[in-house]
């Protein structure tokens, strides 16, 4: 463990989360108080007085790094940003190591770039900012603007003020995955309750019908889960319900995130086809059987590449494929397999996730036994995957972040010209309202001066079923004169 002490309470989410960027295998205490009470190997003291901040590093007791800055407290966010500087270059030397993204901690580091070209700063000018302000490398600096560049174009056609997005969650799976921290439930248990979910979620489709008849829905991205544990029947239902429920003029695409392969059937896909939708998305994750058995999921390697042929055999014109790096066991070799046999199926669209271990998972709750398997992935990897992708014909389209990610990398959604999930962008970018119906999903405002609220659907699935007058009443509240 690692703990650091600060004289001040400011700030200390922005410390943990840098300190554990450099330290990703240790668990990292911040603590508000004068002196260290762990007789741990690394300590880091972090000294606030009138005009100056001053930090320093012991290694058993025995002090290692030290450094001080003048900083103008008045100004919060510059004051955040030397901060973080400080302590990224004390970690730096102190590590030998440096971090891709410097000393940017947050999920959307494309927003920042984003903004500035709205600002109309040029290119140069962006690429500049982010490298002295966040010590981001020339690599990510470039990312970032050529998907903040990308992004600008997808959604100039998006109407902001009077238009919306829609997540409807389905929070089902045929069992859970060994790194998922997202609210689902197991199959097998809740089936027999699905049909009261589904009827929790009309009413909060009916509240939609009745309120937003006036507004215009560009986007609708249903979730999980995996909302194809939803029968045949049941999907038609609910597709069915959105149909009749919602304009869907104005309605520029429309995903159904069919995610695992073990849940996809032709007749779950020819209800899709006879709602008029063609973009889906099949997940193998990784194309090494081994693995797939590792991380918890029921399907073969061969069902991964049936599935994705009889889609293609009815006539999806778009499938997406999500992948992740840095699975237990997994190392350059099993990635580029991985993107070998992507690159034979040719989907139009590909999201890399680098592998984040998250607090609810099974995967940090036992990540001692994996990590001793290798939790590997580093910059090579993350290269050899966007090569594969230009091979494709792919380019990056969006990105994101996660904490605790491995390597400290980031996600990156890359699409065919015209293939661009437009939903991820304005869900990342942060850029229309978007309105979200289910078990654990958040509902999200975006104000003209860009300020965002949110309310969120209580996760437990019970409770939501129960409990929907509430969850539509917190909808009403956030969106009463919207």
């Amino acid at each position: 463990m690692i703990e650091i002490i600060v004289n001040k309470a400011s700030f200390e989410y922005d410390i943990h989360s840098l300190v554990k960027a450099f330290f990703s295998k240790e668990d990292v205490l911040v603590r508000v108080q004068e002196q260290f009470l762990e007789a741990t190997k690394i300590r880091i003291a972090i000294l606030f007085s009138d005009n100056k901040v001053q930090i320093k590093i012991w290694e058993e007791e025995k002090l290692c790094q030290e450094d001080s800055i003048e900083i103008d407290f008045e100004q919060r966010k510059e004051t955040k940003n030397h901060l973080k500087r400080l302590l990224y270059q004390i970690l730096f030397h102190y590590t030998g190591r440096e971090l891709p993204w410097g000393t940017l901690t947050g999920i959307r580091p494309a927003k920042i770039a984003m903004q500035l070209l709205e600002e109309g700063k040029s290119n140069v000018e962006i690429a500049a900012y982010m490298k002295d302000t966040y010590l981001v490398s020339k690599e990510k600096v470039a990312l970032s603007v050529m998907i903040a560049n990308r992004e600008r174009h997808i959604l100039k056609d998006i109407d902001y003020q009077d238009g919306y997005s829609l997540y409807i969650g389905i929070p089902f799976c045929p069992s859970t995955c060994l790194y998922c921290s997202f609210t689902s439930y197991p199959l097998a248990k809740w089936e027999k309750r699905m049909d009261e979910y589904l009827e929790a979620l009309f009413l909060e489709l009916q509240y939609l019908s009745e309120h937003f008849h006036q507004k215009r829905l560009n986007t609708i991205y249903i979730g999980g889960g995996t909302p194809t544990t939803l029968s045949p029947k049941r999907m038609d239902k609910l597709l069915t319900k959105i149909e009749k429920s919602l304009d869907l003029g104005h309605l520029s695409e429309f995903t159904v995130e069919a995610g695992r392969p073990d849940s996809i059937t032709r007749e779950k896909l020819q209800v899709l086809l006879d709602h008029g939708i063609d973009r889906i998305s099949i997940n193998p994750q990784t194309m090494k059987e081994e693995t797939l058995r590792i991380i918890g999921r029921h399907h073969t390697v061969e069902q991964t590449k049936e599935t994705y042929r009889l889609a293609r055999e009815m006539g999806f014109s778009h499938i997406n494929m999500d992948l992740i790096v840095g699975l237990p066991g997994e190392g350059y070799q099993d990635v580029e397999h991985t993107m070998q046999e992507i690159t034979k199926l040719a989907p139009e669209s590909v999201t890399i996730h680098s592998l984040a271990i998250k607090r609810a998972a099974r995967l940090n709750l036992f990540k001692e036994q994996y990590e001793e398997m290798g939790l590997e992935n580093n910059m090579q990897i993350m290269d050899m995957t966007a090569k594969y992708c230009a091979e494709m014909g792919l380019f990056p389209y969006y990105m994101y972040r996660q904490k605790n990610m491995a390597g400290n990398f980031e996600n990156v959604g890359y699409a065919k010209e015209g293939k661009a999930g437009i939903y991820n962008i304005l869900m990342m970018e942060e850029k229309q309202t978007i309105v979200a119906c289910g078990a654990g999903s958040v509902s999200k405002r975006v104000y003209p001066d860009g300020r965002i609220e949110r309310c969120e659907n209580v996760k437990d699935l019970a409770s939501f079923m129960e409990r929907i007058d509430e969850m539509i009443e917190r909808k009403r509240k956030l969106l009463t004169d919207f």
